[in-house]
């Protein structure tokens, strides 16, 4: 028995591909992913690299799930909003002559991640890993803080977390104030002598995640080490300026913290909490209900039954209705 018609959700990040073929009705019902991202090019995203990995995805999806054909597609990707030119100039006629598909919506995956946390609704998503980016909306503008990377940003992110971490350890080796003796035996004990720690990671293309892979050392650390301890509270504090930077300023926002960097536990979160409290009093911490996948599964099945409501916006959220609808 096979459905008439159903959905397509993508969600498009550094590890790769993963895809959800459902049904309004039956909701996500097939999903399937691949380790291989999509590559960017000197037009930003590459859209034929794209679809090459996605085409036969879909069709075994469909044919998994019992989908004859798929009405509304929503693609969140990594860089969407600086670097997606192109595959908002060709991915929906694309998905439209693989699939028949009239409705795509292309967004960033801060947008997916937002609507995977809070869904339709006012407030914040602090979306924190290697990197770190908050999004807000009021339901009429998107906003966004960060997001610029480990050299210009990315402030409390696991790449920031880990070179505070870094620094720390090199002032103890050096005997400069500031400096912590357990960070130093983690970070030799991870990467080997400290002298040679400049040679191992200033020709790495992976810097951020190279990085961030010293942040749970600072947060195993930050119980009896206040050197530590102070790290993860300056990262609690610039998180909460971003999230104060996009949060709606009325009614009762809420606020929701998503991403693998909030695994490391209390010695983030409490103090982070304790920041939002004092820096967005009207507004309710609340836990994330899904991932960015997730905001791309309910962002294609709004748009595939009329009831989308979030803003649309060039970069963050592009909506593309075909001849067809």
């Amino acid at each position: 028995m096979t459905d008439p018609s159903g959905f397509l959700a993508v969600d498009s990040g550094g590890s790769g591909l993963r895809v959800v073929v459902g049904t309004v009705g039956r909701g996500a019902t097939a999903r399937r992913e691949s380790r291989e991202p999509v590559r960017t090019g000197d037009r930003g995203i590459d859209p034929g690299h794209f679809m090459e990995q996605l085409v036969p995805m879909v069709r075994a999806l469909m044919a998994e799930a019992g989908v004859d054909r798929l009405d509304a597609a929503a693609v969140g990707a990594a860089g969407m909003a600086s670097l997606g030119d192109a595959l908002r100039a060709e991915l929906p006629d694309a998905l439209g002559r693989e699939f028949g598909i009239g409705r795509v919506a292309l967004a960033a995956d801060a947008v997916t991640a937002y609507v995977g946390a809070l869904g339709p609704r006012p407030g914040a998503v602090v979306a924190a890993g290697t990197g770190l980016i908050a999004i807000g909306t009021d339901l009429a503008n998107w906003r966004r803080a960060d997001g610029w990377g480990h050299l210009l940003g990315d402030c409390g992110s696991g790449a920031w977390i880990g070179r505070a971490g870094l620094e720390a350890a090199l002032r103890a080796y050096d005997g400069r104030p500031g400096g912590s003796a357990g960070l130093l035996a983690r970070a030799e004990e991870l990467f080997g002598p400290a002298r040679s720690l400049p040679g191992k990671l200033y020709p790495r293309p992976d810097r951020p995640a190279v990085l961030a892979s010293f942040a749970p050392q600072v947060a195993a650390c930050a119980d009896g080490d206040p050197v530590a301890a102070d790290i993860l509270r300056a990262a609690a504090r610039h998180m909460a300026d971003s999230a104060a930077a996009v949060c709606p300023t009325t009614g009762e926002p809420q606020v929701a913290l998503t991403g693998g960097l909030f695994k490391m536990g209390d010695s983030l979160v409490v103090p982070l909490q304790e920041e939002l409290a004092k820096r967005l009093p009207a507004a309710r911490t609340v836990s994330a209900a899904g991932d960015p996948l997730d905001g791309s599964v309910r962002i294609a099945t709004d748009l595939a039954t009329d009831a989308l409501t979030l803003p649309s916006d060039e970069a963050m959220l592009c909506v593309v209705i075909g001849k067809g609808d």
